[in-house]
């Protein structure tokens, strides 16, 4: 007997045209770290009386179907997620593709996810995929990955693949060791990490149904916080956040004119650091940053993509 293996695991996406109802094709095979997404209902007890010490059997209770994607930050897979958290974005040029990726979308689009274990066989199909979360990390060294928090209308279990034969995508990721963090046009120096977070605020529509799925799931008020953490060598990011003036963050990686990522939060406010001194190492400082709309240009954040994919 075949026993399922996460290395033979496979995921295939695909946009829905319409919310919940799965293409027939269209399908991208997603490169993928661990995902735990999927569907459960748990069971009622029974909390009837007269029918002796031994409970009566449980009832089931509502379907909830969510979970997270940990994906690499890669040169073309990655926009499939862009497109999750913001919107449709704007493509021009010829050759390098931009992709311009912005916030403040009223609607965005839904996915159909297939998580295969093809050893038992077991094609779970997640329907009516929204983005609700999307966040990632910047460090000296490591894999660059980001986590993808997903609210899905419901699960299909099948024998056999409803994704045909996903296309694959050419892997190419970026790294740590790409990276560069620039405030206001310049490179900041004395980052030790920063942590970057995106939510849209979905709201599950959890209306009486007779399959258990949700309605949908609206997005909400959007949100970009973040943490900076830096070795404290002088007082420009405090005097900033003592007048309470915003900046603009620009969080950046490239692998050449072909082949980059640049998610830029156009006014982020920082909060008055406490700065301790732990022992006689350095000094770092952090700071929980948070962005809001800026004046110009009118939005909170944008994200552009370079490469070669002619559109998402």
């Amino acid at each position: 007997m075949a026993r399922a293996q996460g290395a033979r695991a496979q995921m295939a996406l695909a946009f829905e045209t319409v919310y919940g109802t799965p293409p027939a094709s269209g399908y991208r095979l997603m490169p993928f770290a661990r995902t735990t997404l999927g569907a459960e209902q748990p069971l009622l007890n029974s909390e009837l009386l007269g029918y002796g010490r031994d409970p009566l059997a449980p009832i089931k209770d509502a379907v909830t179907a969510d979970g997270e994607v940990v994906v690499p930050i890669d040169v073309e897979a990655f926009g499939f997620w862009l497109k999750a958290a913001f919107g449709a974005p704007t493509t021009m040029g010829t050759t390098p593709k931009t992709h311009t990726f912005q916030s403040g979308n009223w609607t965005l689009p839904s996915m159909a996810i297939e998580v295969a274990m093809p050893e038992v066989p077991r094609f779970a199909m997640y329907a009516g995929c929204v983005m609700d979360q999307l966040s990632w990390q910047m460090n000296r060294s490591g894999l660059l990955t980001a986590t993808a928090r997903l609210i899905a209308q419901g699960e299909a279990i099948a024998a056999t693949t409803a994704a045909v034969t996903p296309t694959a995508l050419g892997l190419q990721r970026f790294g740590h060791f790409n990276g560069v963090v620039k405030r206001n046009g310049t490179a900041l120096g004395n980052v030790v990490s920063a942590e970057i977070t995106y939510a849209n605020g979905l709201d599950r529509i959890e209306t009486i149904r007779n399959d258990g799925k949700i309605e949908g799931a609206d997005p909400g008020m959007a949100a970009l916080t973040g943490r900076i953490e830096v070795r404290f060598a002088d007082s420009a990011l405090v005097t900033q956040a003592i007048d309470g003036t915003p900046c603009e963050l620009e969080f950046a990686w490239s692998l050449g004119a072909n082949a980059s990522f640049t998610f830029t939060a156009h006014a982020v406010y920082l909060p008055v650091p406490r700065i301790e001194i732990p022992g006689p190492q350095g000094i770092q400082a952090t700071f929980d940053w948070q962005a809001a709309k800026a004046a110009s240009p009118a939005r909170m954040c944008t994200a552009v993509l370079v490469n070669t994919v002619t559109g998402y």
